[in-house]
Order: structure tokens, then C-alpha cells, then sequence
């Protein structure tokens, strides 16, 4: 089993549609990844085409426990005084980017626009993102080398 860094690369929103009365959204996103949740900032200028520009960084395992190898990218209205609304959001499978990134020590998936859905399928916008992952070296014992020589263990 590989261990490594799975890396979102958020850029930007396009044409998000939201359902606040005034017309004003104020657009963040969560991403979530095998139980784990990262949030963007809050992009309270950009309206329905926000930028966000923001790295956001999973501890990544594969093959790992499970096989859902997917981002779950929720674009939500961020509400002052009431509970946040969700926008819509997005799918992206990244099991054959692990498997690469496996093989190769590092895979990119480039900046790409997805669509992004409500509950009942509707197109509601696109956002901007890229992924990437890379293998974290492992830190154990074996084979270090130490001044000249390789440390091993002895049975």
C-alpha cells in the first residue's frame, strides 16, 4: 500500500446559479475524500464566476480500505443568518489517478471545468479544478543509507 498526498488545485467557478432572493450568492466549496472534508474560502465578490485559487490537501492511501476512489465536490451559498444552501456538485473519480500516481511516483489530472448538478440533476454551473497526486517517501529503516553505508536489519 502506497501513502501519498491527493492535492485539489480549486480555481474557479462559472455561471453558478443559487437560490438566494436578491440574486447575490457568495459561493464556497467543500470537497470531501473518504470521510475526509476540506472547505474553501468563502468568495463573497466573484458572485455566480468565482475565483478561489486555493490548494486543498487529503492524506491519501491506495490501494486503501474501501473503493470509493472519488471527490465529492459540494458548491454551497454561504447565508449570514440562516443555514448554509448547497448549489449543486460534482463527481470526480480519481482511482485510475492513484493508480498512476502509484506506479509513477506522482499523476496530474490538469485543470478541467466539471459539471456541477443538483439534487435532481439539473446543470446548475461549472467549476475549474485540478488534481494531483503524489507518493510520500517512506521514512522506515531499511535501506537508509548513514554515512557511506546501508543500514539493514540482520534476522
Amino acid at each position: 500500500m502506497a501513502v501519498g498526498i491527493l492535492e485539489v488545485d480549486l480555481i474557479s467557478g462559472k455561471g453558478l446559479k443559487g437560490s438566494e432572493f436578491f440574486g447575490k450568492i457568495d459561493p464556497y466549496v467543500e470537497i470531501h475524500y473518504k470521510g475526509q472534508t476540506r472547505k474553501s474560502s468563502v468568495d463573497k465578490d466573484g458572485g455566480r464566476n468565482p475565483t478561489w485559487n486555493e490548494k486543498l490537501k487529503w492524506r491519501a492511501e491506495f490501494p486503501g480500505s474501501g473503493g470509493d476512489y472519488k471527490l465529492i465536490v459540494k458548491v454551497m451559498d454561504h447565508d449570514t443568518f440562516s443555514a448554509d444552501d448547497p448549489i449543486g456538485e460534482a463527481t470526480i473519480y480519481v482511482k485510475e489517478l492513484l493508480e498512476m500516481g502509484v506506479e509513477k511516483g506522482t499523476a496530474e489530472l490538469r485543470p478541467t471545468k466539471y459539471n456541477v448538478v443538483d439534487t435532481d440533476l439539473s446543470f446548475v454551473g461549472e467549476i475549474l479544478l485540478g488534481v494531483s497526486y503524489s507518493v510520500m517517501q517512506d521514512r522506515g529503516m531499511d535501506g537508509e543509507e548513514f554515512g557511506g553505508w546501508k543500514h539493514s536489519q540482520f534476522d
